[in-house]
């Protein structure tokens, strides 16, 4: 075979060859799985620093918190903080609060039960805020590869169409529209993989962080049900 040819042919089944010459269904799908590639990365780095920057705000002030003093002084220093009232300090900051303000208008019974739901709610706040986009990078783990097959279906009927009108199956006619439907299979899998991992692996750290907000709301009512006077029947 000619050298030409040669090098002419590989030219053409080149990468960047390909999705230039693809059809346009194709490089639209290239372009989705390009934009939901770029935003899943963008999203995977901003988690990662936010919940590094939650575990490492869990364990100041759990520091702080078990190393003693009136819960006054506690509240004083954390309240205002911003390395301290987010997390657990931010669910600490709500409870004491409502207990302060609800124990000499109601029971204290009540007023500790009031003190819980500020708890629960601030810790919906807290899970709400590490849990943001998320659900987009389940989206994109999810749907990816199934923009991707699309992508792949479209260029095997193209291979067909043009063994029809060729009618006979020679590389030159089947391996252009092969190589397309092959790309779009990889970019919904280079899609979807990290977006996996990602998403995985940072819900696993969102019902970690969730745990440790639940097991300090219990120890935090304990500590409040010994302030409360028992009620004499």
């Amino acid at each position: 075979m000619d050298p030409h040819s040669i090098a002419n042919s590989a030219q053409s089944l080149s990468l960047g060859h390909l999705v230039m010459n693809a059809s346009w269904i194709v490089q639209g799908i290239l372009v989705i799985l390009l934009i939901a590639s770029v935003a899943s990365w963008t999203i995977i780095f901003q988690k990662w620093a936010v919940f590094a920057s939650a575990h490492r705000a869990l364990e100041r002030f759990e520091k702080r918190f078990w190393s003693g003093g009136e819960m006054s002084q506690i509240y004083q220093h954390v309240s205002g903080n911003s390395d301290l009232e987010t997390g657990a300090g931010s669910i600490f900051c709500a409870g004491y609060e409502e207990f302060q303000r609800q124990r000499n208008k109601i029971r204290p019974s009540d007023a500790l039960d009031a003190a819980r739901r500020a708890m629960r709610v601030a810790q919906m706040r807290e899970v709400g805020r590490l849990e943001n986009n998320l659900a987009f990078l389940a989206s994109v783990s999810s749907v990816s590869p199934f923009i991707g097959l699309f992508g792949t279906v479209w260029g095997i009927m193209t291979a067909f169409m043009h063994i029809g009108i060729a009618g006979q199956a020679t590389l030159a006619t089947v391996a252009p529209p092969v190589a397309e439907a092959l790309i779009a299979t990889a970019a919904g899998l280079f899609a979807a993989i990290p977006a996996t991992l990602a998403y995985n692996r940072y819900v696993h750290q969102l019902d970690k962080l969730d745990a440790q907000y639940e097991v300090f709301m219990d120890e935090f009512t304990n500590i409040l049900h010994r302030q409360v006077p028992e009620t004499k029947p």
